[in-house]
């Protein structure tokens, strides 16, 4: 599953409520999708809280010893054959009756690398019960079931869970995305994917990769700036897939699930979102980011869920106490969606969580009496891993069938989970509208140039050798940092400033510092010239370069202020959008206010960084 075998995987906003029929009608919502705040929302602008499974299959389900072609060496004894589970015993069209009876209303779709590049047509015997699919590839049994779910009016998010086609998740050759292959490869199959689907609107998120996790030698990082920084390969990926593929796509991008070794006295430990909390992600498109983590009883925050070894004497989330469980989930994912108006602040998407219907275990039955009960009172988006398994060998599984078809599970036996389910399924839930708020975002330049705006990425190189920052297009520079590098933009109080046809202009000097206007005495000042705004700003080492600015669509005549920021902090009162450059000095023009200009020094014992902004008022 999804969960590893060595290393696994505020309350309710007020509005109108709704019951899981009402979210799930056929044609009740409009792709594409995308976020406002911790909200996903549809083309409306109606909110779609993802009440998702997965589906698993696809990514394979070989255990890595023996035979492939013996079933007793993969997964709970079922091979998938490269394939979603269960189309050897159920027609399409009743496991799309069957999903939409258990009420969700979206899938998780995993997929291995290898799975696309296989020309392999699968045997007859994995496709029995849907014989239209003999002589298929795996991949176009998937374009298959893709088509399926999406005339059944649910959203898809396709998941690269795996590189190869080996069960996931331990020590296996999947433990990054660039394990068994290049970082290239991984993105380019990537944008193949997204291509692929693209001209099917419910297809409506990319969820980049599953489980990052230690291999045998190394830790994968976020922010580190070498081969295993799962910060930097994300955006990559995601831009690619928005420039490249399909700009309407929801971004996914998972947390770290495990980090060291899994040893008492050893450093280890399950960072998940955390990080995201002083490094988070600007896409080229601001409203297309989700963030994701993974919950198991059997694992735990530091904790590898593994028996024997592996094993560590740190408490498995299903022994925390329920209040103990809650702040953590907390403190690993969910202050992402419950922090409102930071720049981390997005959707959190629970894209795996389960437990068997023979769990007899007090821990762990309560342990999923808990998460469910978290994820009603919050409104969270979840995904529950698996959906479909084989009678008899996934008791995980939602719905198991024999080998005739006939349906076991939570629709039809006497399960445990059920009250969890209906729980989750059933709680109050923010519908209809969701009001736009104002987008944060961070630029980190910590590792070379971070030009999210395609109208900037247009024009080339505005100054060659240095390290470039933009912001996203619709978004205005608001705040630097001192010597970190870092910024911050914002749409708050204005929306899109930017005139649609106005060219931009790189200042590299004073020009545009009026007689009479100094603004920041004995200090170099790079002023956008009348009229126009800072989008963006440049440095060579840490030395200030240029400022990249852009004429306004209204008039711009607001009285102006310096903000100095090079001694300490100079931020409005309760300041938005959290720290965007931890451990150094941050400036922030107020959120009625837009960024004219930069200010620094190349004084012997200074330092070249912004020093200085000059704010000014948006009207008046």
């Amino acid at each position: 599953m999804g969960a590893s075998l060595m290393f696994p995987s505020a309350g309710v906003a007020t509005a109108a409520a709704t019951t899981p029929a009402a979210t799930t009608a056929g044609g009740s919502w409009q792709p594409p999708l995308s976020t406002r705040g911790r909200y996903i929302v549809d083309a409306n602008g109606d909110r779609f809280r993802l009440k998702s499974a997965n589906w698993d299959g696809a990514q394979g389900s070989w255990t890595g010893s023996g035979s492939e072609d013996d079933s007793a060496n993969h997964h709970a004894g079922q091979n998938s054959h490269g394939i979603p589970l269960g189309l050897d015993r159920v027609p399409l069209t009743q496991l799309m009756a069957d999903f939409h009876e258990l009420g969700i209303n979206s899938i998780r779709l995993p997929f291995s690398n290898a799975m696309i590049h296989d020309t392999a047509a699968v045997p007859d015997a994995a496709v029995a019960a849907n014989p239209q699919l003999r002589g298929r590839t795996p991949l176009e049994v998937f374009d298959a079931v893709v088509s399926a779910l999406t005339s059944a009016d649910f959203a898809v998010i396709l998941n690269n869970h795996t590189n190869t086609s080996r069960w996931c998740c331990g020590v296996d050759g999947n433990e990054r995305w660039n394990s068994s292959q290049s970082t290239q490869q991984w993105a380019d199959d990537w944008v193949f994917m997204a291509r692929r689907y693209a001209a099917d609107p419910r297809v409506v998120g990319a969820d980049l990769y599953n489980e990052v996790r230690r291999d045998v030698w190394d830790d994968p990082n976020w922010g580190g700036g070498d081969a295993h920084d799962w910060y930097a390969a994300a955006q990559l990926a995601a831009d690619r897939i928005l420039t490249e593929a399909d700009p309407n796509l929801l971004i996914v991008i998972e947390g770290i699930n495990w980090t060291g070794i899994p040893v008492d006295g050893f450093a280890h430990g399950r960072p998940l979102l955390t990080p995201a909390r002083t490094l988070s992600h600007t896409l080229v498109a601001t409203h297309k980011l989700v963030y994701s983590a993974h919950f198991y009883g059997y694992t735990g925050p530091h904790h590898s869920g593994a028996t024997g070894i592996g094993e560590t004497s740190d408490p498995r989330y299903q022994d925390l106490s329920r209040d103990n469980l809650f702040q953590a989930l907390y403190d690993e994912a969910f202050f992402v969606s419950q922090d409102d108006g930071k720049h981390y602040t997005a959707p959190v998407w629970i894209s795996e969580f389960g437990i068997g219907a023979g769990e007899t275990g007090t821990a762990a039955r309560a342990w999923f009496g808990n998460i469910t009960d978290y994820f009603a009172d919050h409104d969270a988006d979840f995904a529950y891993w698996p959906l479909v398994g084989w009678q008899g060998h996934d008791d995980w599984a939602l719905l198991r069938y024999d080998t005739d078809g006939t349906r076991h599970g939570l629709l039809d036996d006497t399960d445990w989970r059920t009250a969890g389910w209906q729980r989750l399924m059933s709680a109050p839930s923010l519908s209809g509208p969701v009001a736009p708020v104002p987008a944060w975002q961070m630029l980190d330049t910590d590792h070379g140039d971070y030009v999210q705006s395609l109208r900037v990425r247009a024009t080339g190189d505005w100054d060659s050798g240095a390290s470039k920052a933009a912001c996203p297009d619709g978004l205005r520079l608001i705040g630097l940092g001192h010597t970190s590098g870092r910024g911050l933009c914002t749409d708050v109080t204005a929306g899109d400033l930017r005139a649609a046809n106005g060219a931009q202009t790189v200042v590299t000097d004073e020009r545009n510092v009026p007689s009479g206007g100094d603004w920041a005495s004995g200090y170099t000042k790079l002023q956008c010239p009348q009229g126009q705004f800072l989008i963006g700003y440049s440095h060579r080492g840490t030395r200030t370069s240029a400022a990249l600015c852009a004429p306004a669509g209204t008039a711009l005549a607001g009285t102006g202020r310096t903000v100095w920021f090079d001694r300490s902090d100079n931020r409005p009162a309760g300041s938005d959008a959290g720290d965007f450059a931890v451990g150094d000095y941050k400036g922030q023009c107020g959120p009625d206010e837009y960024a004219a200009g930069i200010a620094y020094t190349t004084r012997v014992g200074s330092s070249p960084g912004p020093a200085a902004l000059l704010c000014r008022r948006l009207a008046g």
